[in-house]
């Protein structure tokens, strides 16, 4: 996912918790809230459902969002390869 499809998939989601996102859409979505502070206060909700989909996609429970360590821990592993129960995989 390049950076505008992120931005754009992440807004488009605002508070959608449910389904999955790939690393790509969420750390690029992360850097555009981190980079263009005028989007930080407007960013943090998307950013959080975003990371919550995030955790979906490595097949962990949104609610770890909650806990800084291993929030940390689980955005950054692989997403699973086959579907799980928040969905099918998605794209890259």
């Amino acid at each position: 996912m390049t950076f505008v499809q992120s931005v754009k998939t992440c807004f488009n989601k605002f508070v959608t918790a449910s389904g999955r996102a790939s690393r790509s859409e969420f750390w690029w979505f992360a850097l555009s809230c981190v980079f263009t502070m005028g989007w930080l206060f407007f960013g943090t909700i998307p950013l959080l459902f975003a990371g919550i989909r995030r955790l979906h996609d490595a097949g962990h429970s949104g609610w770890w969002i909650f806990c800084p360590i291993m929030r940390i821990i689980f955005l950054i592993q692989e997403s699973q390869e086959d579907d799980n129960k928040w969905g099918g995989r998605p794209a890259e």
